[in-house]
């Protein structure tokens, strides 16, 4: 096989969808492949990365204002937390220029939606389990939480 049937081959290849052609005759074997096969997992260590710079700098301020954390103690356990279920990142409304879902001291009923948390490019609604006054916004908008952060404080009523 000389250098022009190689390249039509190549060229046949790569105009469709095809990723491996093998050709095998009595004389010759050839072989072509095309596309990268992941093999290194991506997600292990940015979030690694990530979670140690978030750590450090927050324990240092933590640890300097302890005195106002433990006068916002008190804060948290006058209302109720309302948690985000899932990672993901933080929406306070559903696009960048609509009206928030709630404000602070608004009364919000039994399945009204609260805020969206973005997972993997689903928005996820998180609605009021009951009847209740927000008393604290805890999260910024377009900010990353973890499953388990407050988003809102609230009271029953």
């Amino acid at each position: 096989m000389d250098i022009k049937d190689i390249k039509s081959l190549i060229k046949m290849v790569t105009e469709t969808d095809i990723t491996e052609f093998e050709l095998e005759s009595a004389e010759e074997k050839i072989r072509i492949k095309r596309g990268i096969v992941p093999e290194i997992v991506h997600y292990q260590a940015p979030q690694s990365v990530m979670a140690v710079p978030q750590a450090v700098p927050q324990m240092a301020p933590v640890a300097a204002a302890a005195p106002v954390s433990a006068s916002a103690a008190p804060a948290a356990e006058k209302g109720e937390p309302i948690t985000s279920p899932i990672v993901g990142t933080f929406y306070r409304a559903p696009a960048p220029d609509a009206p928030p879902y709630v404000e602070v001291g608004q009364v919000v009923e039994k399945g009204q939606v609260l805020c969206i948390v973005e997972a993997m490019k689903l928005m996820n609604e998180i609605e009021a389990e009951y009847r209740c006054k927000i008393l604290k916004i805890c999260k910024e908008n377009a900010q990353p939480v973890e499953f388990g952060d407050t988003l809102f404080l609230v009271e029953r009523l």
